[in-house]
């Protein structure tokens, strides 16, 4: 592990968890690297003064806003919510979206610096936020690009909401939005009610490497945007890169964010020279991250040993200039004939597996079950049940209660349910990314 922040900037550390003992002829490497960034609360507060964040409110105004009527009020109490969290210097803007997308504050193609009298003026500016239109959330994105590339600000970020589905738009024009987007800002994508989308939402948020979630109760909108905000003002660093470098034979199967959410970044690699290739990882606070890297070396002897991938942290420098190392990690490969070393599964490696199937086995079971598939759905749902008892993920396990009917947790047989409410098979299929951390021994 190395460590190569400055003293001044948020401190990276990288660890890396794996058996590195193969049996002879073995080739398949994987490993836990654990990323963690500390200091950043206190960076923060150090740069309040200096507009190191711009944001934009992305707020769903289409026609089924307003049915019923506690989705508009919600919205905006939220939005006003989410404004007061602002810290001062942040830029801002706030956008209503339909089929079209409209600056509602500050306007003119600007974005607004957070102030007593700014935030005062947002508010009372989202008295005019009202229902009616259609739904292109492309169009959303692409006004908020614009607002954002004016920003010199280190955190650039998003908020969406929406409540219906992405009708009033070809899906391909949205895809081609968020890869236009993607790298250029991160943002947080959020559901109210239940007539929209999972997998819209899911994959905008998965798409710009933000979070994603139900409010199902427009009452709660307030409180998730808070904590949205709060967690965008104690984002310091941005635009950090996981980048792996292999030797010669050696070829990378995938890369995975695991925690605190599953995330597939294998095609998201932009090549960064001979046998190295750069993975997004987003923006950082005090936080700590885990990514599952696997790797296929060449086939080996007895006694042999090598470096099977290293892992460095970087942030880009400013134009012209390369970027800056934040911390480093080593992978190996050692071939053993003790038989003991080389099929013992490191604990890290094992949890985080078990992890990814889970949410595997959850979108595959609620995906058999509006099919009509009972038996599939059963067998991939009480997997799931299985999984979430046997690592402790008690959350996920609650929400599968009220999909599954539990008869046997540990050996992971259920009952599907003849009736689920619409919001507990959503919250279930929206949150079934969500992992727990390894118990620590």
């Amino acid at each position: 592990m190395a460590n190569f922040a400055k003293p001044s900037a948020p401190r990276f550390s990288v660890e890396v968890y794996q058996n590195e003992f193969l049996p002879e002829g073995g080739r398949d490497v994987h490993a836990i690297v654990t990323v963690t960034s500390t200091g950043g609360a206190a960076a923060t507060r150090a740069a309040a003064t200096r507009g190191s964040a711009a944001v934009v409110i992305m707020v769903d105004c289409s026609g089924s806003m307003e049915y019923p009527p506690d989705k508009m009020r919600g919205a905006r109490e939220a939005t006003a919510a989410a404004i007061d969290t602002l810290r001062d210097g942040t830029a801002f803007a706030v956008i209503a979206g339909t089929h079209v997308a409209k600056e509602v504050y500050p306007g003119q193609g600007r974005l607004a610096v957070a102030d007593a009298a700014t935030r005062a003026q947002a508010k009372e500016a989202l008295r005019s936020l009202s229902s009616g239109g259609g739904t292109a959330i492309g169009t959303w994105l692409r006004l908020a690009d614009g607002l954002l590339r004016q920003s010199t600000a280190t955190i650039r970020h998003g908020i969406l909401l929406t409540d219906g589905r992405n009708e009033h738009e070809d899906p391909a024009v949205l895809r081609a939005t968020l890869e236009a987007c993607a790298g250029r800002f991160t943002c947080d994508a959020r559901g109210v009610g239940t007539d929209w989308e999972v997998k819209e939402v899911t994959g905008i948020a998965s798409a710009l490497l933000g979070s994603a979630d139900i409010v199902a109760d427009p009452a709660h909108l307030s409180e998730d945007f808070t904590l949205m905000m709060e967690n965008v003002m104690g984002k310091e660093v941005a635009d950090v890169a996981l980048r792996l470098w292999t030797p010669v034979g050696v070829e990378i199967q995938y890369v995975k964010q695991v925690a605190p959410t599953v995330q597939d970044l294998s095609d998201r690699r932009t090549e960064a020279g001979p046998r190295a290739g750069d993975y997004p990882t987003g923006s950082w606070g005090d936080e700590s991250r885990e990514y599952h890297v696997c790797v296929r070396v060449p086939a080996a002897s007895v006694g042999q040993e090598m470096l099977a991938a290293r892992a460095t942290l970087l942030l880009p420098g400013a134009p012209g200039e390369p970027p800056a190392t934040l911390a480093q990690g080593l992978v190996r490969a050692v071939w053993t004939d003790d038989l003991v070393a080389s099929t013992a599964i490191n604990a890290q490696v094992a949890h985080y597996t078990g992890q990814a199937e889970l949410a595997q086995a959850i979108q595959q079971g609620l995906e058999a079950r509006k099919m009509g598939d009972v038996d599939g759905a059963t067998a991939k749902l009480g997997r799931a049940v299985q999984l979430a008892s046997a690592s402790g993920n008690a959350d996920t396990a609650k929400l599968l209660a009220k999909v599954v009917d539990v008869v046997d947790a540990a050996a992971g047989t259920v009952r599907l349910k003849a009736k689920v409410a619409d919001a507990d098979e959503m919250t279930l299929e929206t949150r079934s990314i969500q992992t727990v951390r390894v118990k620590k021994s």
